[in-house]
């Protein structure tokens, strides 16, 4: 049983209250850990190490800022398989994913973000005849907190902690309680690298305790959150009387929007990993899939049968799909695959659980395509946020883009076609912080990150997230011409 402690202060530390939450590998359904239960003493405590360390972390030069933020994104380099494999066992997604995405992109936030500092600018503005200059101070707010969701571990904690520390402030960061494992084996990373003492503090713990009292302290001054829109709601209740900034990344209900003149092939291998990708745990999953008349039998003929194809299985193993990642996470999905069937759904395949030989006890679900007749149904309003996708056909551009954008969701949006007008004309239209045309997941880290309506407030990413994680003070000087 591996114990999983604070990283308070520049080292490890037992929670101060001695409870313990039990970690599981959800390929094998069983216990394999212990995680720190931290409270409000915790968070205090890492409040206090991190307001110590603001005065120097603040006023120290970027070029030394730069240099330790590339040399964590390089130890995670150097510590991909071993960073891989801790992914893979805490969360259940398949190892190949591990490797190739959420490792590689943890090491891309610090890097990126390390060069992004030194060419962050303020604004200056002369006022001709007032002779006046006005300038703009972008400074570190001070002590701020970070939460972040299970389905990335590592890849969505880094992406706010890493800007977090660029911009000059200090942070309490809480991870999952359901996947902690990378955040904390982060912790000896940071400082071999030589991060200073008390700049970043990982305190493990549950939301209602931990992640609550970071949210109410009131000497943290913003808050940075990934998960679930109903938490955010919570979240916001509690901070917008505090006046603390907030970054919300919240759910999503994603449409994938497929017109008969698209490339179809590349759609078509596209569609199935924007489907089912991280079992279909990511935000971003066209989980919504709206295809124009004309294909729409031959697409679903030729979708299901590569769902069907897809391999299901331990995580550690050559697989697709791996184990979601937790009993209560597995039982949610299915009370929707059983709604669906009830609100008179059909089922076009999987809709069951799938047993992997050696590890029985594992959390692991078919892939499963349901064709449904209402857009307003829940299964096709509702974040399921697993590896079940709609499926309906539609007419018009118009009955697409009411279908599309008639939900509450806002975050993503995937479109297929070879027609530019058309592109962006529904690219203007469509109600989402991000539209992806014959392509999907393609992330370039400069751009800004986000949803509308119930999808979030506020947008990560690029210089976005360094504005976030700064307050604009304007500096106006007199001067005699």
């Amino acid at each position: 049983m591996h114990s999983i402690l604070n990283y308070i202060d520049g080292k490890y530390v037992a929670p101060i209250n001695g409870q313990w939450l039990d970690n599981y590998q959800p390929a094998k359904g069983e216990v394999y850990g212990q995680i720190a239960n931290s409270d409000a003493e915790d968070i205090q405590k890492a409040y206090e190490a991190a307001k110590r360390a603001f005065p120097g972390w603040s006023e120290t030069s970027l070029d030394e800022k730069s240099r330790i933020l590339l040399k964590i994104a390089d130890l995670i380099d150097q510590n991909l398989d071993r960073l891989a494999a801790a992914e893979c066992i805490d969360n259940g997604k398949p190892l190949s994913l591990a490797k190739a995405v959420d490792i590689p992109r943890a090491s891309a936030n610090f890097r990126f973000f390390g060069h992004a500092i030194t060419q962050f600018s303020s604004e200056a503005h002369e006022s001709i005849g007032l002779d006046t200059m006005n300038f703009t101070l972008r400074q570190p707010i001070g002590v701020v907190g970070c939460i972040s969701p299970w389905n990335l571990p590592l890849y969505l904690f880094t992406w706010k902690v890493a800007p977090a520390i660029a911009a000059g402030n200090t942070v309490v960061a809480k991870p999952s309680e359901i996947t902690p494992m990378t955040a904390y084996l982060l912790g000896e990373l940071l400082t071999e690298a030589g991060l200073p003492k008390g700049v970043l503090n990982i305190v493990q713990g549950a939301g209602p305790s931990a992640g609550q009292a970071i949210v109410e302290h009131p000497g943290i001054k913003a808050i940075s959150f990934t998960g679930g829109t109903k938490t955010g709601e919570h979240l916001a209740r509690t901070a917008a009387p505090m006046f603390k900034k907030l970054s919300l990344e919240l759910g999503g209900k994603n449409p994938n929007i497929i017109f008969a003149d698209c490339e179809y092939d590349k759609m078509l291998e596209v569609t199935v990993r924007s489907s089912f990708a991280n079992q279909g745990q990511i935000c971003l999953c066209g989980s919504r899939i709206f295809v124009e008349r004309s294909i729409y039998e031959k697409f679903k003929t030729d979708f299901i049968h590569k769902v069907k194809n897809l391999k299901v299985g331990n995580p550690l193993d050559e697989v697709q799909l791996g184990a979601v990642v937790s009993e209560a996470h597995r039982n949610k999905i299915e009370s929707y695959i059983m709604l669906a069937r009830e609100e008179g759904g059909t089922i076009l395949c999987g809709g069951h659980r799938v047993v992997v030989e050696g590890s029985e006890n594992g959390y692991y679900l078919a892939p499963t395509v349901i064709e449904v007749y209402d857009a307003q149904c829940r299964v096709n309003q509702e974040e399921i946020f697993g590896p079940v996708v709609t499926l309906m056909p539609f007419e018009t551009e118009e009955q697409a883009l009411s279908m599309a954008n008639g939900v509450p969701y806002g975050l993503s949006a995937t479109l297929w076609t070879s027609n530019l007008d058309r592109t962006l004309r529904m690219s203007k239209k469509i109600e989402a912080g991000i539209v992806w045309v014959n392509t999907w997941l393609n992330r370039d880290l400069r751009t800004p990150f986000g949803g509308v309506k119930a999808s979030g407030v506020g947008r990560e990413g690029g210089f976005e997230a360094l504005r976030f994680f700064t307050e604009a003070k304007n500096v106006c000087i007199k001067y005699e011409s």
